[in-house]
């Protein structure tokens, strides 16, 4: 048995914090310090600490399981693939290929990413693939492709972060949601530069902040451009670096211009003073950075709303320059590399766009197979799991629990039982899988080797530290199984630095270019930041992949516009830890201002449901809690759900510490105890979004769509409450 200590990173958020395994003689996996990775520097929180919980085989699947008159039941890996094949293969035949749908995960790696979209469109020949990373931070994406030209959680290293001079936080309550990240702000304030934090609830992170900015849940947008006319009327525009290096600006000026302070402050609830004092703190250092991340993003006009906030940095200079610029911190593990290469209901492998005829041409030529085979762009992540059982008859699901964080959790959960087939494939029985007629048991992040990509960019080698139990298989495994039973003999190989090999090729001259990365690479220099093309990308110029390609991306030398280097033939490209410091990637090079308006939630408050609901998480669990919810250390620390509500609030409904609360908005009901605090807004309850059953945050959340991202709005809901007597 292996007793050395593997190095490998967290399987939780998008920070991918390192940490080293070692198996111990009595089975289990003992978590240590890795303190060579720069992004946590050896600190871990409680969740990637017992991280290796979940590997107990008393814990996870080890057996395939099929449903045999209303129960799942054991079965071998050939029973259970063969009803998968045939389940998939009948609904194609009677209801044509976009019957069948995929729904992925945030938390796949990227060789997995890659070819469950290469298997829904080249096996599948559906057009009906999402994945949940739709939920995270799609809303910034579209606004920073707007803006920029390109989508990268953060243009700069973490390491940035306390050498600047105010970092505004939109929305993140890091302390808990990324702990080790914390320290990156601490060290801030440390070396002198201010911190600011706009959040509805004063949570542990809005403690350690300079300036704490509660606005009204939803008002984001109204407060940003409140900002944005400040900046005009005090006459701190950057006037150079806007005439410089953007384009649109009249246009976005006159929109802030009429969100005048006191206007802005009826809307927010955040006074003037406050507003002048936010301005004056981030627009008198040197630099500045703006950081966002779901609350701002999970509203109907998230995409605008962020968009307000790049158009702050961008009329004060604040981008494209270093320790300066806008940047979204993801919030799943691989929610970056997730949708970069084939998730995503209209993207191809490299960030391309699937209805770009170039990009159609470049990846079906990787893939071997006519560019008019492949499907064009499907639905997006809600509206995938709202058409189950009408136009969806069969889903294949990965490592998504949507029962639990769907939006309208109770409707999608029906939409799911109506499903003439449903196969998942997890770790753990979730709520999801509970529903299925075929589950598959996987392989962990411990158990298997693949990259992923977190908040910075930086793409990682995840290695495999531990051999799988026996009955356990890779999701690699099941891909090749099930495309081979499906007619297609080549193209899935099971080893994942071989499809990672091919996902450079698909990458190449696209936005997400990856050609230039190798395993070696990424091992030998701590991680690797895209764009890396490679010197001289086989086959391909940029010109050849269209104005979303590498040569958007390129100035007149010919080399990415954002890397700072001095390429040559031959030479490995070194990758790009820090964008825009060149130019953005646009066709001219410049950032765009984006004008845009304040309008309300889609669904505000009113007589019947007079308080808005915002949602969230805990920091002792993650995401949907499939996997912490089995962790004994995590569970008694968060046991369950509970609805923070303020003493005015509470007294009014009569409510008292630890009494059980009923949630009810037009879509559900949900109760849980009542937690009383005066750090929330008196017009506001909040919830954890982890927990099933009556405690069930998204039973009540609102599946509202922003227009371009199709990000629904999770973060503000119309809700009333109702004491629940004995």
């Amino acid at each position: 048995m292996q007793t050395t200590a593997t190095p490998t990173h967290c399987p939780y958020c998008a920070l991918q914090c390192g940490m080293n395994l070692t198996p111990a003689p009595d089975g289990t996996v003992e978590v240590s310090e890795r303190t060579d990775f720069p992004v946590n520097r050896g600190a871990l929180c409680g969740k990637g600490r017992t991280a290796p919980a979940v590997l107990a085989s008393n814990v996870r699947l080890t057996s395939p399981l099929v449903r045999e008159g209303g129960t799942l039941v054991p079965a071998s890996w050939d029973e259970a693939l063969d009803r998968i094949a045939e389940g998939l293969r009948r609904t194609r035949a009677e209801y044509g290929p976009d019957g069948v749908g995929v729904f992925g995960g945030g938390g796949l790696t990227n060789e997995k990413a890659y070819t469950l979209g290469k298997f829904a469109r080249v096996v599948l020949g559906t057009s009906q693939i999402d994945y949940n990373g739709r939920f995270c931070m799609s809303s910034a994406a579209a606004a920073g492709i707007k803006a920029f030209g390109l989508d990268r959680g953060l243009p700069f290293p973490l390491e940035d972060i306390p050498k600047t001079g105010c970092v505004i936080l939109v929305g993140s309550n890091l302390a808990e949601t990324m702990p080790p990240s914390l320290r990156f702000f601490n060290e801030l304030r440390e070396n002198g530069g201010t911190l600011i934090v706009i959040d509805p609830r004063r949570t542990k992170t809005a403690e350690q902040a300079d300036l704490h900015l509660a606005p009204r849940p939803g008002t984001d947008l109204a407060l940003a451009l409140g900002l944005l006319h400040l900046v005009i009327a005090e006459g701190r525009v950057d006037e150079e670096y806007v005439r410089e290096r953007t384009t649109g600006w009249e246009d976005a000026r006159a929109a802030a211009m009429a969100h005048w302070p006191e206007y802005v402050e009826r809307i927010t609830g955040v006074s003037v003073p406050e507003l002048r004092e936010t301005v004056r703190m981030f627009c008198e250092p040197e630099s500045a950075m703006v950081l966002t991340a779901r609350g701002p993003e999970q509203q109907s006009k998230g995409t605008d709303t962020v968009g307000a906030w790049i158009n702050l940095c961008l009329a004060t200079g604040r981008a494209g320059r270093p320790l300066s610029g806008y940047g979204c911190l993801t919030g799943q593990g691989n929610g970056q590399g997730g949708r970069e290469h084939g998730q995503k209901a209209d993207q191809l492998p490299g960030y391309r766009k699937l209805d770009d005829p170039a990009a159609r041409r470049h990846v079906a030529e990787v893939w071997g197979v006519d560019p008019d085979s492949l499907p064009g762009p499907g639905r997006s992540a809600y509206e995938l799991l709202d058409a189950l059982g009408t136009d969806i008859k069969s889903l294949l699901l990965m490592a998504s629990n949507p029962v639990v964080s769907a939006p309208r959790a109770a409707h999608i959960e029906e939409r799911i039982k109506s499903l003439d087939f449903l196969a998942v494939c997890d770790v753990v029985l979730s709520e999801t899988a509970a529903l299925a007629d075929v589950v598959l048991p996987v392989t962990q992040w411990a158990e298997e080797t693949g990259t992923t990509t977190n908040l910075e960019g930086r793409v990682l080698l995840r290695r495999r530290a531990i051999t799988p139990p026996d009955g356990v298989r890779s999701d690699l495994e099941v891909m090749h199984e099930l495309a081979a039973r499906l007619g297609v003999e080549k193209g899935f190989p099971t080893d994942p630095e071989e499809i990672f090999e091919e996902l450079r090729r698909a990458s190449a001259g696209g936005p997400a270019d990856y050609s230039g990365i190798t395993y070696r690479r990424i091992v030998e220099e701590n991680g690797v930041f895209w764009p890396c093309p490679a010197a001289e990308p086989e086959g391909l110029t940029g010109a050849e992949d269209g104005a979303g390609g590498l040569a958007a991306q390129r100035g007149a030398a010919g080399r990415p516009a954002s890397a700072k280097t001095e390429e040559t033939a031959g030479v490995a490209h070194p990758g790009t830890p820090r964008l825009f410091l060149d130019r953005f990637a646009t066709p001219d090079g410049r950032a765009r201002f984006v004008p845009v308006s304040h309008r309300a939630i889609a669904e505000e408050p009113d007589d019947e449901y007079p308080v808005l609901l915002t949602t969230g998480r805990v920091v002792a669990q993650y995401q949907s809690g499939a996997q912490t919810r089995r962790v004994a250390e995590l569970n008694a620390a968060a046991p369950g759900p509970f609805v923070e509500l303020h003493p005015r609030l509470a007294a009014r409904l009569g409510a008292a510490e630890g009494d059980p609360v009923a949630v009810v908005s037009r879509r559900g009901r949900a109760v849980a105890p009542a937690r009383i605090t005066s750090t929330i807004r008196p017009d506001t309850v909040f919830m954890p979004f982890h927990w099933p059953g009556e405690g069930r945050a998204n039973s009540l959340t609102n599946p509202a769509l922003d227009p371009t991202s199709r990000m629904p709005e999770f973060k503000a809901c119309a809700v009333r409450l109702e004491a629940v007597r004995p």
